[in-house]
């Protein structure tokens, strides 16, 4: 019964152990499914299921009808527009990333694009070429390429002029590589593999994007500086390529350098208005296309390639191309780099949707993203794009211009289309330092996670040691490997936290039924012989060790040790009883002895074990109370706890071994007459140590307790109970010293089941 009382309340209820809880409340009886149930149920086939099935393929049919065209679909046209411009030129911009002739950034910034709108579930992102997989399957390009090249050498030079065959070998490349991380990520979808992206924290993906920032920044330099700069795969590769930048500084053109320049500084300083005054503006200056549309202009207007022999972009397609046959030679080079390049790419795809899902409320499921992006791929790699998955700036531009729906994406894409197939050699003129430098200028918020460390220290320690570690890694080891070191250490860290649990010893607080951290509030309440031990983490064989020296800790002393002396000291008071040196009467017990000598010599591993088992002293005409002084100066250690509580509310699951270890424990415990009980466990954990077999007649299944203090208030009673049934007797030792009787009264407690 619960009574309010103002912002009080009074609960009236028994104490409730879990055995008398489940005698008074009885539990439903509950059949658990087999895996032939799951199996029949995935099976069988019925309307709604093929419905809803239909649904989950084709989100476009759930969210389409209901498409408000008064109210989205202007919204929609504006950010498709501007969304569209930004896409054509990061497409040219990312496939210089990729190693590829920039046409070839439409094709990745167009087909995903068409797949997405039928099959994603994300309403906000804008799918194309992203510089994190651009760079990495630029990697991949630059190994498999080098070593196929008639020098056989391992690294190629990247030239402004690549001859036919060789750019067809790396366009070749890049469409293997995008092909076979797309059927990768559609398995994974198939098979409804999802989940894993829990495994790439937040943490994980901030450290390792700002470090593909830097990787991205590096890797430009060459286009901004127009530098011939070897391409290098291996861990350091960023500090070669930086020496080789460096050793070669003195070639740098000129040309390139101050119109490089010039757009990161315009293009900066409008992003940075736009921002400021984004609730003004009606949409975005787009910069972008500005500088673009000047650039080209101002390129082909004075003749830069002939007058300063800058790198432009050169021949542009018209059109597309048929769709490339697969190679089976390709696909066995870079199975391995294709599966991260197909984790990457959903991770960061999954991690900007699920914030636009989160601030707009609407659900997205990531094995149906899986099999968007799959197929996305694998369209956009047959007709020679490269890996895609979503740009942050290009996402963003879609959403802050009013983006509502898909609709502004396929408007996007025309946009794109129209490029390809009508308007494209107009940017045959712009210089590739544009290129680069519009690349960098969209680096902006990506290098300026640095400030996440800041947060994360505040935050969670942890988070930010995965942080710098993820960052530290992929600039180290490279994108491929450190993503890979990554996210071991991210689960290393798992590890750690639980394998070293924050254990602390609670009290009451204010007198309530309230337990807390006893450091943490002044007004505390310990009960005496009753301590309260409370563990955060799952117990399993790697902490079972941890958790048994903390709990040793927080009591003061180590059971086992206690038990030996005990048994040791009772084996001197039986051959002290056999020889008739003590004696019981009615009044007590007499030691008739000053000093008594018993050999101490080395145990054998025999008695060791012995000494580890419970004390019996059914054969002693006498109990013996342990904290009392013992006969002959016998000296062992007092205690005076009682009870021992272990709050395992935070314990989520045991594995054999740690029940294996806990159980000792608790037999240690008992045999030196602490009782242990368990509070805060689930039925679930019960049922589990009890198939199990854990529970014997030293370890019983009563010792399980709703809540601490319904465990308090019971051992309370239980103790008041013997306390009132042992004032009935009372003994006496007698010790005989020096000739005469000394008489000492001590209490010697009867021993009482419950």
């Amino acid at each position: 019964m619960i009574e309010p009382f103002g912002n009080q309340y009074v609960v009236a209820r028994r104490v409730y152990s879990a055995n008398a809880f489940g005698e008074e409340h009885k539990k439903k009886e509950r059949r658990h499914k087999t895996p032939l149930d799951h199996l029949k149920q995935c099976c069988s086939c019925s309307t709604k299921k093929a419905k809803r099935i239909a649904l989950s393929l084709f989100p476009i049919a759930s969210w389409l009808p209901a498409y408000q065209i008064k109210e989205w679909l202007l919204s929609d046209i504006v950010s498709g527009i501007s969304t569209g411009l930004v896409a054509v030129l990061q497409g040219l911009a990312f496939a210089l990333l990729v190693n590829v002739p920039p046409s070839y950034g439409l094709y990745a910034a167009f087909f995903p694009v068409i797949i997405y709108f039928f099959l994603g579930t994300s309403r906000h992102i804008s799918v194309g070429p992203f510089p994190v997989l651009s760079m990495m399957v630029g990697a991949v390009v630059v190994r498999v390429t080098s070593t196929t090249s008639p020098t056989g050498g391992n690294n190629t030079s990247i030239s402004d002029d690549l001859d036919s065959s060789s750019e067809e070998q790396k366009v070749m490349v890049a469409a293997m590589v995008t092909i076979l991380s797309g059927i990768i990520q559609l398995l994974l979808g198939v098979l409804q593999i999802g989940f894993v992206v829990i495994y790439l924290s937040e943490s994980l993906i901030s450290g390792f994007t700002t470090a593909a920032a830097i990787h991205v920044l590096v890797s430009q330099l060459k286009f901004i500086l127009q530098l011939t700069v070897p391409a290098h795969t291996d861990p350091f590769s960023i500090f070669k390529v930086l020496e080789s930048v460096f050793t070669q500084i003195e070639k740098t053109n000129i040309a390139d350098l101050v119109t490089a320049l010039i757009i990161l500084v315009v293009v900066s300083a409008v992003k940075e208005v736009n921002q400021r005054f984004k609730a003004k503006l009606p949409v975005p200056i787009p910069i972008e296309l500005i500088m673009t549309v000047i650039a080209a202009g101002v390129s082909y207007g004075f003749d830069f390639k002939t007058r300063f022999n800058v790198a432009v972009v050169g021949k542009m397609n018209s059109g597309f191309q048929p769709p490339i046959q697969p190679d089976p030679k390709i696909f066995q080079d870079t199975i391995g780099d294709s599966f991260g390049i197909a984790i990457v790419g959903f991770a960061v795809a999954f991690s900007v949707a699920r914030v636009y899902s989160l601030k707009y409320d609407y659900p997205i499921n990531g094995n149906q993203e899986l099999i968007a992006l799959g197929l996305g791929n694998i369209f956009g790699g047959s007709f020679r794009g490269f890996a895609s998955s979503t740009a942050l700036s290009r996402s963003g531009v879609q959403e802050s211009t009013g983006g509502k729906t898909q609709i502004a994406g396929i408007l996007s894409a025309v946009i794109v289309l129209i490029v390809i197939v009508a308007i494209g050699f107009l940017l045959e003129p712009l210089q590739k330092s544009v290129l680069a430098a519009l690349a960098l200028g969209n680096l902006k918020g990506m290098l300026m996670q640095f400030a996440e460390i800041g947060r994360l220290w505040r935050k969670d320690k942890y988070d930010c040691l995965i942080w710098i570690m993820t960052f530290i890694f992929a600039i180290v080891l490279g994108l491929g490997l450190g993503l890979a070191a990554s996210v071991a250490f991210q689960l290393l860290t798992i590890v750690f936290r639980t394998q070293f649990p924050k254990c602390s010893t609670l009290a009451n607080v204010g007198r309530s039924n309230i337990y807390k951290n006893r450091k943490d509030y002044s007004d505390m309440y310990e009960p005496e012989g009753i301590k309260i031990f409370r563990c955060p983490s799952p117990i399993y064989f790697a902490n079972i060790g941890f958790f048994r020296q903390k709990l040793f800790d927080a009591v003061g002393f180590s059971p086992l040790r206690i038990l030996r002396k005990r048994k040791k000291a009772l084996k001197k008071i039986r051959k002290m009883q056999k020889k008739g040196l003590i004696q019981v009467t009615p009044k007590g017990c007499i030691c008739t002895v000053d000093n008594f000598k018993d050999s101490d010599e080395e145990l054998d591993n025999h008695e060791i074990e012995e000494l580890d088992q419970p004390i019996n002293t059914t054969d002693l005409p006498f109990q013996i109370d342990w904290n009392a002084d013992l006969p002959l100066n016998i000296v062992v250690p007092k205690i005076s706890l009682h009870s021992l509580i272990l709050d395992f509310s935070a314990v989520s699951f045991l594995d054999v071994s740690s029940m294996r270890g806990l159980k000792k424990i608790f037999q240690e415990f008992i045999r030196i007459e602490v009782d242990v009980y368990i509070v805060g466990t689930d039925d679930d954990f019960i049922e589990k140590l009890t198939r199990c077999e854990f529970f014997d007649d030293e370890v019983k299944d009563s010792i399980f307790f709703l809540t601490i203090h319904d465990a308090v208030l019971h051992i309370l009673m239980k103790k008041d109970y013997i306390t009132s049934k042992e004032k009935e007797v009372k003994t006496d030792f007698i010790v005989n010293t020096n000739g005469g009787l000394h008489n000492r009264e001590c209490q010697v407690p009867l021993e009482t089941k419950f």
